[in-house]
């Protein structure tokens, strides 16, 4: 990994998804978002589902939604809902051994730093939609997007031809900006905006 490595990129991937929530305007949950025809309160939900089987593929439980019907679950406090399932993920990590070598996640085993970084992917790449979908000034940071890339790179095209979980690669105008090339990577528009959309 670089700069960020192994849990501490979950970390930082799951601080980045707790400010952006915590911002988020009551009247802006039904707001559209950078993720087609979900709201952004149907791509938190969505983040939360799939923390959530990270966090219990470690004990071969399953979480509690289908992550592709994200407007299942939720009701509470979504500030709340959220935090306890980071909490979760956060403590089923902490318990692993530094050199773990096959941990379980919902892609199949694969090193903890890669399997960390996996987690930390969808945290960070929900967080910035939900932070661009209402308008929020929190990009996604330089560091957090390095920590993430190489896992990335390992994986997101595998991903894409095998699950179609991602949407296709687009073109950074900066190739230079790690943030950009990251989430054009994974199939976002760096520049979006709602009134874009």
């Amino acid at each position: 990994m670089t700069n960020i490595q192994g849990i501490e990129v979950l970390t930082r991937s799951h601080d980045y998804l707790r400010e952006v929530v915590a911002a988020v305007p009551e009247a802006a949950w039904t707001a559209p978002t950078p993720c087609s025809e979900w709201t952004v309160r149907q791509v938190l939900n969505h983040a939360r589902i799939d923390q959530q089987a990270y966090g219990l593929v470690l004990t071969g439980d399953r979480p509690d939604s289908d992550p592709f019907h994200p407007e299942d679950a939720l009701a509470g406090d979504p500030v709340a809902e959220l935090d306890k399932v980071l909490r979760m993920v956060a403590d089923a990590y902490a318990q692993l051994p530094a050199d773990a070598d096959q941990v379980p996640t919902p892609l199949g085993p694969m090193p903890l730093p890669f399997a960390a970084a996996t987690a930390a992917m969808d945290a960070a790449v929900h967080a910035w939609d939900i932070a661009a979908a209402t308008g929020q000034n929190r990009p996604l940071a330089t560091d957090l997007a390095e920590g993430i890339w190489p896992t990335a790179d390992r994986l997101v095209d595998q991903l894409r031809d095998s699950y179609r979980v991602f949407a296709p690669a687009r073109e950074a105008k900066d190739e230079y900006d790690r943030a950009e090339t990251l989430l054009a990577f994974l199939g976002r528009d760096p520049h979006w905006t709602p009134a874009g959309s």
